[in-house]
């Protein structure tokens, strides 16, 4: 028997409907949520508080912890901000990954000023050696005594930041030293290396420079000056004696690799430890910065570049007493691509020397003194050949200086000097602005000889303030006289203090004046010598 069957109601059908959306709606609430969480997690994921595991957290270095759940509930980021990590130690890398950061207190390093940390920051460089761009860390609050070191190439990773926020001392007993170390701490033939921080290199050089011999090496210029009362030393007076810590090596100006061999050669008993030490000296590398730190009493140089190309030194300082013997700020030498700006230099000598070999140097915004001015050279010692050519110097503010720009190079010499811009200077109480100089001699007397670097394209422009004794001294070789030297807008005034004062000086020099000269500058010979041999000199220098 065929029977109908009742269809379920309306209301019943309407209750099913509205279980079914609910149950929708509950399930996709909780995908948002999942996902909601991951996105989170991925915003976050180059923070060293959160791992790459998905679901777990870990704490380093006091991060928050954040609570993820896989639920229905949505993840929220934290309410309040991430505290500050500790700098003083780098974070441990992750597992399955490879640290960039490298603290030289991880590698044992005690910072306190008394231990001798020169091995672990040893460590901590063969470390970082290996990993691009990677990171060594000398942190703040911490002072670290390091010997002799070299950080050194080739085989090391480019682009490597040294991040100097501490402050580094140098040994002041002389055996830690050693025979035939010329550095403190040497960068060799590396690619891409910076170093920045707001750190301090103290070199210490006092103990030094009590016992360097006034008797090797004289300033030239400080033959030109004739105090008025006749009781000043011939010679700048030694600092002060102390007691020191054993006998210090005595020291000389800077020399080259190349005059090192050709002296043991002729005097082989000489000993290596005489030498120069240059606080920080980069050597055969590429792509050099160094920023933001100060170098301080170094015993001689403190910062040098040896056959580097490509070379940026900015917002740097370096402070040592105006007494302090050989004490060049920047040394430049047989290096390419050069520019230094925005800094500040105050030494006992040049504050920025610029060597043989030297080409494509930009040096703008400096403040130079105490010390010795900027110069180019000394140039041509011991009948060497000296090739310098496309320097510009600008927008430098000197006070108290010895020299303002200068030229300097020995008798005898070869090659050549060109295509130089000295502009915008300010010199203020300095003693001599505007200095050639070659019969250049650092003792009480050199031998006459008759060849000598050629200098040619010497640019003066705006050089303007006071002198304490000659305005412009210009010494040129009898056969072979400075030419195409010009002179725009010279403005300098004297200021009578300890010293007789002068007049314009010029000797053998042949140029043009472009402008008046305040004061008068009649002892430039307008036009060219009748003789010139300059073309030898430029063929010898690939000009």
């Amino acid at each position: 028997m065929y029977v109908k069957m009742k269809g379920p109601s309306f209301r019943g059908l309407t209750f099913m409907l509205a279980v079914a959306f609910l149950v929708w709606s509950f399930s996709s609430e909780g995908c948002h949520g999942r996902a909601t969480g991951k996105h989170w997690r991925q915003n976050r994921e180059a923070l060293p508080a959160l791992s790459s595991k998905k679901g777990k957290t870990h704490n380093h270095g006091g991060a928050h912890k954040g609570n993820h759940h896989g639920g229905a509930s949505k993840t929220k980021p934290p309410s309040r901000k991430m505290p500050k990590p500790d700098v003083s130690r780098s974070p441990p890398p992750q597992k399955g990954s490879r640290s960039s950061m490298f603290n030289v207190l991880d590698f044992g390093a005690r910072g306190d000023g008394k231990t001798d940390d020169t091995k672990a920051f040893q460590d901590t460089w063969t470390a970082t050696c290996k990993v691009t761009a990677s990171t060594f860390i000398v942190p703040s609050k911490y002072v670290f005594l390091v010997g002799p070191i070299s950080f050194s190439g080739p085989y090391c990773q480019p682009n490597i930041v040294f991040q100097l926020d501490g402050k580094i001392i140098a040994p002041t007993d002389f055996k830690v030293w050693g025979r035939g170390l010329f550095q403190w701490l040497q960068f060799t033939k590396l690619m891409g290396l910076t170093i920045q921080g707001n750190g301090i290199i103290d070199g210490r050089g006092s103990v030094w420079w009590q016992v360097s011999s006034f008797d090797d090496t004289i300033d030239h210029e400080f033959k030109l000056l004739i105090p008025l009362n006749s009781s000043v030393q011939e010679k700048p007076p030694a600092p002060a004696r102390s007691e020191l810590v054993g006998k210090m090596p005595r020291i000389k100006p800077t020399v080259s690799d190349i005059e090192l061999v050709s002296l043991f050669v002729k005097h082989p008993l000489t000993r290596l430890c005489s030498f120069v030490v240059q606080a920080l000296r980069f050597y055969g590398s590429f792509n050099v910065t160094v920023t933001g730190i100060t170098i301080q009493n170094s015993p001689q140089c403190h910062l040098k570049f040896d056959n580097c190309i490509g070379v940026l030194v900015h917002d740097f300082s370096v402070s040592s007493p105006s007494d302090s013997p050989n004490t060049d700020g920047i040394h430049l030498q047989n290096s390419k691509d050069v520019l230094i700006h925005n800094t500040t230099l105050s030494c006992g000598d040049d504050c920025i020397s610029i060597q043989t070999g030297c080409s494509n140097v930009y040096v703008h915004n400096i403040n130079c003194g105490p010390g010795h001015g900027i110069s180019i050279g000394s140039l041509g010692k011991d009948n060497t050949k000296a090739c310098v050519s496309n320097i510009t110097v600008r927008d430098v503010i000197m006070h108290n200086t010895m020299n303002g720009v200068r030229i300097k190079t020995w008798q005898g010499g070869l090659g050549v000097v060109q295509g130089v811009l000295f502009s915008n200077i300010q010199v203020s109480e300095v003693k001599i602005p505007i200095v050639i100089d070659q019969f250049y001699c650092d003792k009480e007397k050199c031998s006459n000889q008759t060849s000598a670097v050629a200098l040619s394209g010497i640019n003066y422009e705006r050089i303007r303030g006071t002198y304490t004794v000659k305005p412009v001294h210009f010494a040129c070789s009898d056969n072979l006289p400075c030419t195409d030297i010009s002179l725009t807008a010279i403005d300098l005034k004297p200021l009578q203090e300890l010293y007789h004062l002068y007049g314009a000086f010029c000797w053998q020099t042949f140029g043009e004046l472009r402008t008046p000269t305040v004061p008068p500058i009649d002892c430039l010979q307008i036009g060219k010598p009748s003789t010139n041999k300059i073309q030898n000199d430029f063929d010898s220098c690939g000009v």
